[in-house]
């Protein structure tokens, strides 16, 4: 009888490891997967847009993002996709709009004086308005690289949070960010405005939704033929 049991424990113990390594296994699998399609997709944007400077890209399945470390975007050229970013994307467009905008920043750190180093500064000193640049400037690198700039506007609609104010933030209004999207690709890239593939995406039809007071003010300025600078909410 013990040696029965010793025998059915030592199978257990054999399958149980045999699942750890297959489970080990699927989980590296996947991970390399993402690995190559953000590669893919990263290096389709920096080789169409010319982009002459060197940035790498890593995925990390089990990081988070943290707001009180430096961000490797700006001291090491870096662009680390979390994995609670990268659950989000749901097709290419959406991956590039998300990298788009991390190469953005990481082109930054390579401008000015000190090899970057004064403008990384002017970065972290001056959020708001960088961060109104790097949209923009990731709907132009998705433009250029095929992409459909429309997709910044879905991203960002379903993972930036609304804050209440951004008067003592470090970042703008995710509506107010939205609507500056929004105005630039109608300005610069109607095309895709008026070939819209995803008017009928749940996630932009609720960015027409929300967006609705803003869009308004944009339209007033288009009749109107104004050139001033929008106030967004």
């Amino acid at each position: 009888m013990k040696i029965r049991k010793i025998i059915l424990l030592c199978l257990m113990v054999i399958v149980s490891s045999i699942q750890i390594s297959i489970a080990s296994e699927s989980s590296a699998e996947r991970a390399n997967s993402i690995q190559t399609r953000i590669n893919s997709v990263a290096f389709d944007i920096l080789n169409r847009n010319k982009i002459e400077k060197r940035i790498v890209f890593v995925y990390d399945e089990d990081g988070k993002k943290n707001l009180l470390t430096s961000d490797k975007t700006l001291t090491k050229r870096e662009v680390i996709v979390y994995d609670d970013m990268y659950k989000a994307v749901e097709n290419d467009d959406e991956l590039a709009a998300m990298l788009a905008r991390e190469i953005s920043f990481a082109i930054r750190s390579f401008d000015g004086v000190c090899n970057g180093f004064l403008r990384s500064l002017q970065v972290k000193a001056a959020p708001k308005k960088y961060e109104i640049v790097a949209d923009k400037r990731a709907v132009d690198y998705m433009v250029n690289a095929g992409y459909d700039p429309v997709a910044l506007i879905i991203y960002i609609q379903k993972t930036a949070p609304q804050l209440r104010f951004d008067m003592i933030s470090a970042h703008n209004l995710t509506s107010k960010r939205l609507a500056v999207i929004y105005e630039y690709i109608y300005t610069k890239y109607p095309y895709f405005l008026k070939n819209n593939q995803y008017i009928n995406n749940k996630y932009y039809q609720n960015f027409l939704l929300t967006s609705s007071a803003n869009r308004k003010m944009l339209e007033y300025k288009v009749k109107s033929n104004s050139k001033e600078k929008l106030d967004y909410e």
